[in-house]
Formats: C-alpha cells, sequence, structure tokens
C-alpha cells in the first residue's frame, strides 16, 4: 500500500494517544508531588505550632454512618473528610457503609493529595491545597 494509506494514519494516530498518556501522567505526577510537599509543610508546621492530633473518623459514601479509625491527625475541612495524619499521609476519609466497620471500625488507605481538593465537584466546593492548609493551620486547636 502507498505511504500514507490508512496504516500510517492509524498508526500517527496511536503513537499520538500514547504520547498524549505519557504526558498526562508526567503531568499527574508533577501535581502529586507538588501537593505531597505542600502536606509535608503542613506536617512541620503543625508540629511547630504544637496543634492537637485528634482521632479520625471516616463517613460511609451515604454520608449517613461514621466509623472509628486507628487514625490520629488533623481534619483539614469542616465536614471531616480530608485529613492529614501524624505520618504526613493524606486521607479522604470516605469507606463504603459496611455493619463490620460499624462493629470493628474502618481502615481508609491513604490516598494522593491534589492541587485542588474536590475538583469537578458541584461548584463551591472544591478549595487549593494550600488554602485548606494555610485555612486549617490558622484555626489552631479550635478546628472544626
Amino acid at each position: 500500500m502507498a505511504e500514507g494509506g490508512p496504516e500510517d494514519w492509524a498508526e500517527q494516530r496511536r503513537r499520538a494517544v500514547v504520547a498524549h498518556a505519557a504526558a498526562d501522567e508526567r503531568r499527574r505526577n508533577a501535581e502529586t508531588e507538588q501537593a505531597r510537599q505542600l502536606v509535608v509543610s503542613f506536617l512541620r508546621e503543625a508540629r511547630e505550632r504544637g496543634l492537637r492530633q485528634t482521632p479520625l473518623t471516616a463517613v460511609a459514601y451515604n454520608g449517613r454512618s461514621r466509623y472509628r479509625t486507628p487514625l490520629t491527625g488533623w481534619y483539614l475541612d469542616v465536614a471531616l473528610i480530608h485529613a492529614v495524619d501524624g505520618g504526613g499521609a493524606f486521607y479522604v476519609l470516605t469507606v463504603p457503609a459496611s455493619l463490620r466497620a460499624r462493629l470493628t471500625g474502618a481502615t481508609p488507605q491513604p490516598s494522593s493529595p491534589k492541587l485542588v481538593i474536590g475538583e469537578g465537584g458541584p461548584d463551591g466546593q472544591s478549595m487549593p491545597l494550600h488554602a485548606m492548609l494555610r485555612r486549617r493551620l490558622e484555626a489552631g486547636d479550635t478546628w472544626p
């Protein structure tokens, strides 16, 4: 088949998709690293200020139940969903509803922080991570 045929076009498209996906992955990794650095700075400053850690609870996805967790740290929002533990791990404290969790507690897994918390959600419910962390530090032990 002559050059410039459907196979060449398909190969070019495949390469473009692969390159775009790789660039997107690099961008996400860079943003995650920036967000992790913000969390590390928060942790350092919270310790310097002597902010008291509190036991963290998780909320069921349906919003009806809260569960104990083995975690202690600082809530970052008044909804008590985003938190940083004493080791500097970032959490979104939502878990599936469960009778077992009601009895024994839940163990949420750390997640990668994002530069904008709640991005893509309803209007007015997103906030830059740096602003959320700064607001939490300024509130001191009177949070929430």
